[in-house]
């Protein structure tokens, strides 16, 4: 039996009294009977068994873990996110709003809710589909070891369409009024034919919204203490992919910029194949390197072993990671924008190389638009040129 959710962490006794006890299994009974065949007929028998059996654990954090099961009545395997038993109420407050808000957000990069409910022991759960594949963090780590088979997958232009499935899944957001605030590669679903899913809004905040009290409460943080980890309390999400004023704990004014800073660090690391913070091992040098440090754009020369970033997209970067909001993108409508621009070869001019690019560019549209004209001028300058060579050549002759 499914219970309303609700900040009341203690199960009525009505609920207790029809809960299975079997440790473990949420409380919950197949609906649909099972269909047996006895020669050309069917037999329908009514089905008593847990509908979700657990299979084995998919990962735990502060906010409580996710498991494999098997959903017995619609036959396939599930996502099921719980609680630990006897939580606060600060934690199930958060909960709660995790499961409203991404049952808001019906997008196809969006991890989707199925079902919620109240197991045996006590536990809020809710039912998400299973994904296939792997995060975007193991996908970086792979590229940055050198794998041929990933970077054969994972080419530049890939890299840069991935990302865009990611800004519309957090355009989506934004337009309905959410922020992520814990965005970062772990929290990025890459499946195996190039499905994107933004995954796990627990800290996300309804913005320009009736107030309401904040369950931003400090719990419990990270089992192994390190700065990888999502910190709940003052300073809320995963320092290393904050924006500045998260950074500096301003929870009430964050807006959709913070995402977008957050954005474009993993687009950075993806790029890269580096956080630009790489050795800042210790918390508060990482807070600090967050409100001050700017990556330094890459050299024109190629890297050893590495992919040439492409100065438009470092200059992409740039704007991306500036310490004021108001002097970085305004919304991810303007990311996907320049995004386009670039990919279309109609880069902003902001140094030698992006001219070059421009230049080609105008060029190639030109043949496209005006190809008798193009034809009789690279003819001329052709001409041109070829003259000037058997000129050279009777002058040494001569």
């Amino acid at each position: 039996m499914t219970d309303t959710l609700s900040g009341d962490t203690q199960l009525s006794e009505a609920t207790k009294s029809q809960a299975v006890t079997t440790p473990g299994n949420p409380a919950r009974s197949t609906v649909l009977p099972r269909v047996e065949w006895e020669g050309p007929e069917p037999k329908v028998n009514p089905s008593q068994r847990h509908r979700f059996e657990e299979l084995g654990l998919l990962g735990e954090g502060g906010m409580g873990e996710v498991v494999l099961a098997r959903d017995h009545d619609i036959e396939r395997e599930v996502a099921l996110k719980r609680l630990p038993a006897n939580c606060d109420l600060g934690r199930v407050l958060r909960f709660v709003e995790e499961i409203r808000t991404v049952g808001q957000l019906e997008h196809p990069n969006i991890m989707p809710v199925h079902d919620v409910g109240v197991d045996a022991s006590g536990r809020y759960f809710f039912v998400m589909k299973h994904l296939h594949g792997q995060t975007l963090e193991s996908v970086i780590a792979k590229l940055a070891a050198g794998d041929a088979q990933t970077h054969a997958r994972f080419t530049m232009p890939v890299r840069v369409q991935l990302f865009l499935s990611v800004l519309n899944a957090m355009g989506y957001a934004h337009q309905h009024g959410f922020i992520h605030r814990d965005l970062k590669p772990a929290n990025i679903m890459v499946g195996p034919f190039g499905e994107v899913t933004v995954m796990d809004w627990g800290l996300a905040k309804r913005i320009r919204a009736p107030e309401r009290p904040s369950h931003d409460a400090a719990i419990s943080g990270p089992r192994d203490g390190t700065v990888l980890q999502t910190q709940l309390g003052a300073v809320m999400g995963t320092p290393l992919y904050m924006s500045p004023e998260q950074a500096s704990g301003a929870n009430d004014t964050l807006d959709e910029r913070s995402d977008l800073y957050a954005l474009t660090v993993i687009f950075h690391e993806l790029l890269h194949l580096e956080h630009y913070l790489h050795g800042s091992d210790d918390l508060q040098r990482v807070l600090d390197g967050v409100k001050t440090k700017v990556p330094v754009l890459q050299p024109a020369s190629l890297k050893a072993g590495r992919y040439q970033v492409s100065a438009e997209l470092d200059w992409f970067l740039k704007k991306g990671f500036e310490k004021d909001p108001a002097q970085r993108y305004q919304s991810v409508v303007e990311m996907q924008d320049e995004l386009q621009r670039i990919i279309s070869g109609a880069c902003r001019v902001q140094c030698q190389r992006t001219f070059a690019k421009r230049a080609l560019h105008e060029a190639s549209r030109l043949v496209d638009e005006r190809p008798v004209v193009m034809i009789f001028a690279s003819t001329a300058v052709g001409a041109l040129f070829l003259a000037a060579i058997v000129k050279s050549v009777l002058s040494l002759l001569g």
